[in-house]
């Protein structure tokens, strides 16, 4: 058993996850005495793996696709938001009980509030897709106090799902009703993995979105994706969603290490290395 601090992320496949670079990152830089290690768990020995954290040491971990709502089930607390988003990212231990919490929408809002600030001025914003991503970002308007978001998706049955989950101020669309859905919506966010490296390249005509509007996509390899690209290109503000991945890691490690860090252009310059690096070697990313 570790005489530190042990934490760690896990999914399945869990290889190319950059939280180990971004809490080794932090680990060094706050001259801390603890350790973050990647396992890969696969679906049918995730909950062994959960009840026995403790009796092999760790005092937390990151979760991610595909255990995220296993590991809401499996958690005897959740803070509001994995109770609100039905899915639990972040794990850790208060008087020897399993907390379960959910940062992505933190994350969201954080990366959004550094790389745009007063976008949550006005108050509408159209939604691409009804995954459990979408939930996160759906959860996190709604806390800004967004009273008009549109969620569209290829099922609109998931949408409506989601809105009736969720609550007052959000309504489910058709994907072909986009384009009539543009041009009063403050903020444009995709949830969904159109655009992501190794997807078809397939963007969404921006023609009718307000010249004021922001683009923003959860997306972040490639770290332009498509609908980003059209963004700029029309003059659109846009952030790219590397921020909310560095973000979401913040209260986790808190919580593990006794220290909040600070996400900073280093970090980034970090990420982005190892990205460049992927690429380069033609590794998946």
């Amino acid at each position: 058993m570790a005489d530190h601090p042990t934490a760690f992320v896990t999914g399945f496949p869990i290889r190319h996850s950059r939280s180990p670079l971004i809490h080794g990152h932090w680990l060094k830089k706050y001259g801390l005495d603890g350790s973050y290690q990647a396992i890969e768990v696969a679906p049918e020995g995730f909950a062994d793996f959960v009840h026995n954290l403790q009796n092999n040491g760790f005092v937390g971990g990151n979760v991610t696709i595909p255990h995220k709502e296993s590991a809401f089930a499996l958690c005897s607390r959740h803070d509001t938001a994995a109770m609100e988003i039905g899915a639990v990212n972040t794990l850790w231990f208060e008087d020897g009980v399993l907390w379960g919490g959910n940062t992505d929408a933190y994350g969201f809002v954080a990366n959004l509030d550094a790389m745009s600030p007063r976008w949550d001025e006005r108050k509408s914003a159209l939604v691409l897709g009804a995954g459990g991503a979408s939930r996160a970002v759906v959860y996190a308007l709604k806390q800004r106090g967004f009273t008009d978001i549109r969620i569209v998706n290829r099922t609109v049955e998931r949408a409506k799902e989601l809105a009736d989950r969720l609550g007052c101020g959000i309504s489910a669309h058709e994907w072909r009703m986009v384009p009539e859905l543009l041009g009063d919506s403050a903020l444009i966010v995709n949830t969904t993995s159109l655009g992501m490296e190794g997807k078809a390249d397939e963007s969404i005509d921006l023609t009718a979105a307000a010249p004021d509007a922001l683009v923003t996509d959860i997306v972040y390899v490639p770290l332009e994706t498509p609908l980003l690209k059209t963004a700029r290109a029309r003059g659109l503000k846009t952030v790219d969603g590397l921020g909310m991945l560095l973000h979401q890691a913040v209260p986790g490690f808190e919580r593990w290490f006794g220290t909040r860090p600070d996400v900073t252009p280093e970090l980034r310059k970090v990420i982005l290395a190892d990205m460049d690096r992927s690429a380069r070697s033609g590794q998946p990313k």
